[in-house]
């Protein structure tokens, strides 16, 4: 058989494959300069039916669902092009810890997840890599989002009055729905928006489930998870809920409310007491003596002059005076002293090996990634920091509840300004 005969009876066997498999794999969006493949939004609406299905949300119509799916597919897809473009990337060690943390959370061994990923009908490398873009989207979000919040001593001061004054604090749980208005939109789609709001108030009405309202119409990162919002403080939900309130009982769902970025509804979950305890922790005062890798110095130098300063030391020699003679720690003006250290405020090499000693006692040679120490524990106490922890509480609501705003603002930009086109079904 000639070579161009066989190529066309080849072509011939190979077509409806093709032609198969391109209906499986059609575009179905477009995003910037990338493609969304219906493979792709297939196996997402899979995954999110099965979450739906866990966390006991009724699922939306099909096409609905497919919709919501795919807006968070191009999404996403924007965020990690935009991390990309930031030069953003996560290594296969972080990806690792992030994963053993999981298992830690769902108290499973790390060996064990993989298996457990895939009992749920999950590709374990598909896992790992949803997971690295979660990693990556949420540091492109501290850059772009969170690093750009400030929250005043003033705001601060306010937040603690105004907690001094509730007879007995309380947090709430809420279900929400946004329906997001396009940057500078005008009156008619504000209007457009209205009718559609005014949709979702009648099916409310009419006794329909609100998770399935949200997952359904919500335009709000959280739609897939119903729209919750879990047991928050008055002080770290948006001023647009928190005003409302007072007025509310658990149940009652908000008239529509507008906002800056679009339309909003929520519902009322559950209100509960907010108990604060008297909070204590314990601190060590310690001091060390570091010394770096270089050039010219080695580990294995490094490590023989910390042993002979160890030695020198327990036959009494000043760890202060040795510490400001051969530390390369910015401590050593202090004769090495670290002042009083709260849990976390070392790296976890450091901490171990420190709260392993007793006071008074000299560790052997410990590496961090500074270098390597000789840790001495001088003493340990336990201090009320109830306060601290309370003007701590009341820093982080107000940064929660400006980074929320801020956050769907920076969504809305990202969104408008991108070349974004969704194939007809």
């Amino acid at each position: 058989m000639k070579k161009s005969m066989f190529r066309a009876a080849l072509a011939l066997v190979l077509l409806p494959l093709c032609v198969q498999a391109a209906e499986l794999d059609r575009v179905v969006a477009v995003v910037n300069d990338e493609v969304v493949l219906a493979s792709e939004l297939r196996a997402r609406i899979q995954q999110v039916e099965r979450q739906l299905a866990g966390q006991g949300t009724p699922k939306p119509a099909a096409s609905q669902l497919r919709s919501q799916v795919l807006d968070r597919i191009v999404m996403e897809r924007l965020q990690l092009q935009m991390a990309k473009q930031r030069g953003l990337s996560v290594d296969d060690a972080t990806l690792d810890r992030s994963l053993q943390r999981i298992a830690e959370q769902n108290k499973i061994a790390p060996a064990e997840l993989s298996k457990a990923v895939t009992k749920e009908g999950l590709d374990w490398q598909q896992f790992r890599e949803n997971i690295r873009n979660e990693i990556v989207m949420a540091r492109l979000r501290e850059r772009e989002v969170d690093a750009t919040i400030t929250v005043t001593d003033a705001e601060v001061a306010a937040v603690l009055q105004a907690m001094a004054q509730e007879a007995k604090g309380q947090e709430y749980q809420l279900t929400h729905i946004l329906l997001r208005a396009p940057e500078a939109a005008t009156p008619e789609q504000w209007m457009a928006l209205g009718k559609k709001a005014e949709e979702v108030m009648r099916q409310i009405r009419a006794g329909e489930d609100f998770r399935k309202l949200a997952a359904t119409y919500s335009n709000a990162q959280d739609a897939m998870q119903g729209g919750l919002i879990d047991w928050r403080s008055i002080e770290s939900l948006p001023p647009l809920f928190a005003d409302r309130m007072a007025e509310m009982q658990k149940g009652d769902v908000s008239k529509i409310l507008r906002s800056p970025v679009g339309l909003h509804i929520f519902k009322l979950l559950d209100v509960r007491a907010k108990a604060e305890a008297k909070v204590e922790v314990e601190q060590t005062h310690a001091r060390h003596i570091l010394i770096r890798t270089t050039d010219v110095v080695g580990e294995a130098q490094a490590i023989h002059r910390l042993e002979d300063l160890a030695e020198r030391i327990r036959n009494g020699t000043d760890f202060a005076e040795m510490a400001k003679v051969h530390s390369s720690d910015l401590t050593s003006a202090k004769g090495g002293d670290l002042g009083w250290l709260n849990a976390g405020e070392t790296v976890p090499e450091f901490e171990r090996a420190m709260n392993a000693l007793k006071p008074g006692e000299l560790s052997g040679v410990v590496a961090s990634p500074f270098g390597w120490h000789l840790i001495q524990v001088l003493e340990r106490r336990k201090m009320d920091v109830t306060a601290d922890q309370r003007k701590f509480a009341a820093r982080q609501a107000v940064r929660e509840r400006k980074i929320g705003d801020a956050a769907e603002e920076w969504l809305r930009q990202v969104r408008d300004t991108a070349y974004v086109e969704i194939k007809p079904e």
